[in-house]
Order: structure tokens, then C-alpha cells, then sequence
């Protein structure tokens, strides 16, 4: 911004991690769950945060210490003569990320990525009148970013489940039954 552009305040906003990519599943509601709305249960193959460090990457606790390229600010300040005088810029430390913190022994499970493969059931509520098609996000549901990072979305595709006797067709839901000549002139 134009603040660090000439070295002026405010407090630098760390960020953490690298953030976790995007999911996508698909759901096949019934007809009846897609005219009254459903909740689903469903199962994801994803990152999860690693259950031995608990998302941090570090072995313990006392394995994390002070960046050594910035001394923990995550802020790399670089100051440049020009002709105009000395302009000062301020860019995220390439090594934290901004986050001030440098692992020295890494977690064994994750190997310092603090993320693991594992399965979680998410609930999905699917809404009434959904089409075949469509898509619904749910935003924090997808990966687990890494080191702390911030999640990725869940992108669920509706794929609405066929009937032999019932069909859709746009708006419209069409019945097919078989009825006597006699009845159908009748009616």
C-alpha cells in the first residue's frame, strides 16, 4: 500500500500458512429430497490438521523459535537511495510467510506441513427446489491449509437421482404411469 511505500504506519498483518485448495463432491438427492430440501451426511477423502501437532508443523512446542531471516517480525524492510532521498519498502518475509515463526524440528507425522490425509463427514443441507447441475460452496470445508493456513471451500455438484416413474423436466416434474384408453378419455 501507498503507507509502506514511504515507510509510514500501522501494524504489519501477519498471515499464516499457505491456504488449503478447494474440494469438490458430488451429492445425487432423490426427487422428494430435492421438492422438500434434505440434510446428507457426507464423507470427504481431504488434509486434515495433523492429530500429532495439531496443525503447528513443529515437534513440540519447544521447537519453534524467532524467523531468522526477519527476527520475527515477518516483515522484510529494505531501504533504497534514490535520487529523490532514502525510500524504505516493506514486503512478507519470503521464509515465515509473515508469521514470524521458523520451525527447527519438524513434526515426524507431517513432515512440518501440518496437515495430514484423513476422512471427515460433513453435513450438507441441500435446499428445496435445487436443480441437476448446480452447484453449492461451503466455505472452510475443503482442505486444511498448511501450517496454520486457512481452509479451502467445498464445492458440492447436484446431481439429481432419476425415477422410473418420475422425471424433471426444467420446472416441471412429469409422472409416468400406464392408464387404460378408456380412463384417460374419461377424465
Amino acid at each position: 500500500p501507498f503507507e509502506s511505500f514511504f515507510g509510514g504506519g500501522g501494524r504489519w498483518q501477519q498471515s499464516r500458512g499457505k491456504r488449503g485448495s478447494n474440494l469438490r463432491a458430488r451429492v445425487k438427492p432423490s426427487l422428494v429430497e430435492v421438492a422438500n430440501g434434505a440434510r446428507k451426511n457426507l464423507k470427504v477423502k481431504k488434509q486434515i490438521q495433523c492429530h500429532t501437532c495439531h496443525g503447528s508443523g513443529a515437534k513440540d512446542a519447544s521447537s519453534v523459535g524467532k524467523c531468522s531471516v526477519c527476527g520475527g517480525t515477518g516483515v522484510i524492510k529494505k531501504v533504497q537511495n534514490t535520487i529523490l532521498g532514502q525510500m524504505q519498502t516493506s514486503s512478507t518475509c519470503y521464509q515465515c510467510n509473515g508469521s514470524g515463526q521458523q520451525i527447527t524440528k519438524k513434526c515426524a507425522t507431517c513432515n512440518g506441513l501440518g496437515v495430514e490425509y484423513g476422512e471427515e463427514t460433513i453435513q450438507v443441507d441441500i435446499p428445496a427446489g435445487v436443480q441437476d447441475g448446480m452447484q453449492l460452496s461451503m466455505s472452510g470445508k475443503g482442505n486444511n491449509g498448511e501450517q496454520g493456513g486457512p481452509s479451502g471451500d467445498l464445492i458440492i455438484q447436484i446431481e439429481v437421482g432419476q425415477n422410473r416413474e418420475l422425471a424433471v423436466a426444467g420446472q416441471n416434474i412429469i409422472y409416468n404411469t400406464h392408464i387404460r384408453f378408456i380412463d384417460a378419455v374419461l377424465v
